[in-house]
């Protein structure tokens, strides 16, 4: 059994529908006294509906609307005490032994099996505490930040993944060309998508009419700007469709089944969906694969949104879809293939080029899925500590800031929504911001917390041979324990 950490699904047995409830019986009532008495209200309410319309009775009975009512004096401004505050740069610093002492117990619950982590305090670049942090584990969906480390480090934050239509060998015939755009949205107008500012496909349909007309009667599609396999090594049978869908250059709506629902399960041949549905819009019928040529006239285009934004919606929802098609892009703007070795040779190559440590990791995917991935907790936090570090003191900082704006809040949003409810773990409900990984006996959690000081933490823990939930809910204390944290 495989489990990522994006909400329970519930699927309906093929064929079948849910039937609503029965409607209840009414009570039964006593007939004549409840029509009496009914009666004698309304009459009150309606003799007092009209007294009070007349000025007199409204200023004897002080109703709000009397026209000679005194005013009262305005009530002073209330004082509010703001709860979340900015880091402190000026607080203490949390020393190693401070650290060591506050962490000692919840590190070491059995539930936590095969534990490895790090504390960095990103002010400084110190370590304050090291459990085996260079010893590589399956980090799950972890693995998501080092894909999108290596993305940030990379692409222009503006980018916008394109999806166009261009002239085809035939003047009835037009090419959809996906640039690997995975949030093209097929909704109807009004509808919510899971992926805000997702561009619309009958914004395509309706540009391509404009310029050629209803002339459309044969629609082919271009999907070479991928290569190789569509499901990675070390993915179980299964995985696809259900936690990812075929990773292919177009799809509508991440590939979902249900495009409103996050948790959905995904199509089987997303780009062919793609095709079919362009081609239905369009009146047309749909084709089949074909290469597209360089300087075809382009009929129609539409975009996504910012490629800082898609990664802060898949980093909260850990979507693995959005994460493989991103990593992809990575990769051919560095030059490699695009597939799931080139953007695991991509991932590792950029990273050590900005001066991170690779030392024991393996990548067998972009959104770690993959039960061949490793990396150890060092690496991960290191990432964290550069992107939460102070301004002007890295240069590689900038670029990797994105990054902390995707991670879900205990308590509060994405992947940890229902978590740090439990009495252990709730002082770090709201203040701890983490990336989730979680597949079968495999438990991380990589995010930053800010101390009771005021002073940002940055930590990486992995647990590996742990129950999921008993797992899960230990390392949420020992992320709790760091808010709690005056460690000096």
């Amino acid at each position: 059994m495989r489990i990522e950490p994006t909400g329970e699904i519930h699927v309906a047995a093929p064929g079948s529908q849910e039937q609503p409830p029965p409607p209840e019986e009414p009570p039964r009532r006593k007939r004549r006294r409840g029509l009496l008495v009914g009666g004698v209200v309304l009459l009150l309410v309606l003799a007092l509906g009209g007294a009070s319309a007349v000025p007199y009775v409204s200023n004897r009975l002080g109703l709000p609307w009397a026209p000679n009512l005194p005013k009262g004096d305005e009530p002073s401004p209330a004082t509010v005490n703001l709860a979340l505050k900015a880091p402190n740069p000026s607080a203490s610093a949390p020393t190693n032994s401070g650290v060591a002492g506050q962490l000692s117990g919840p590190a070491g619950n059995p539930a936590l099996a095969q534990l490895t982590g790090i504390v960095i305090d990103p002010a400084t670049g110190s370590t304050l505490w090291d459990h085996s942090s260079t010893s590589p584990l399956t980090p799950a969906s972890a693995t998501k930040l080092l894909t999108m480390s290596a993305a940030l480090l990379t692409l222009d934050h503006g980018m916008q993944l394109s999806t166009k239509v261009v002239a085809g060998p035939t003047p009835d015939t037009v090419i959809l060309v996906p640039g690997g755009d995975p949030t093209l949205s097929g909704l109807a107008p009004g509808q919510k998508s899971v992926y805000p500012g997702a561009a619309h496909l009958d914004d395509l349909v309706a540009q391509v009419k404009r310029s050629v007309g209803g002339s459309v009667r044969r629609v082919e599609i271009d999907t070479s700007l991928f290569s190789g396999d569509t499901s990675a090594p070390g993915w179980e049978a299964g995985d696809v469709p259900t936690y990812a869908a075929p990773i292919v250059s177009g799809m509508l709506d991440g590939g979902l089944v249900d495009a409103t629902n996050e948790g959905s399960h995904h199509v089987n041949d997303p780009s062919a969906a793609l095709l079919q549905e362009f081609a239905r819009r369009l009146g047309a019928s749909a084709g089949g694969t074909t290469t597209a040529p360089k300087s075809g006239k382009v009929l129609g285009e539409v975009h996504s949104a910012p490629i800082t934004e898609t990664i802060s919606r898949l980093l909260q929802l850990s979507d693995n879809t959005l994460a493989e098609m991103i990593g992809r892009q990575t990769a051919i703007a560095t030059g490699a293939p695009a597939t799931f070795a080139g953007v695991a040779d991509t991932t590792k190559r950029v990273l050590s080029q900005n001066g991170f440590d690779l030392s024991g990791v393996q990548l067998s995917d972009a959104s770690g899925l993959s039960t061949q991935n490793r990396a150890p907790a060092k690496l991960l936090a290191q990432l964290l500590a550069v992107a939460a570090a102070p301004d002007g003191k890295d240069p590689r900082t900038p670029k990797l800031r994105a990054l902390l704006d995707g991670l879900p809040v205990a308590g509060g949003s994405g992947t940890l929504a229902g978590r740090y409810g439990d009495p252990a773990s709730s002082p770090g409900k709201g203040w701890v911001r983490a990336k989730t990984g979680t597949l079968s006996n495999v438990n991380t959690l990589a995010g930053y917390v800010l101390d009771a000081d005021g002073r940002v933490l940055s930590f990486t823990l992995m647990s590996n041979g742990s129950d999921q939930n008993a797992g899960r809910a230990a390392l949420d204390v020992v992320a709790a324990a760091l808010r709690g944290c005056g460690c000096r």
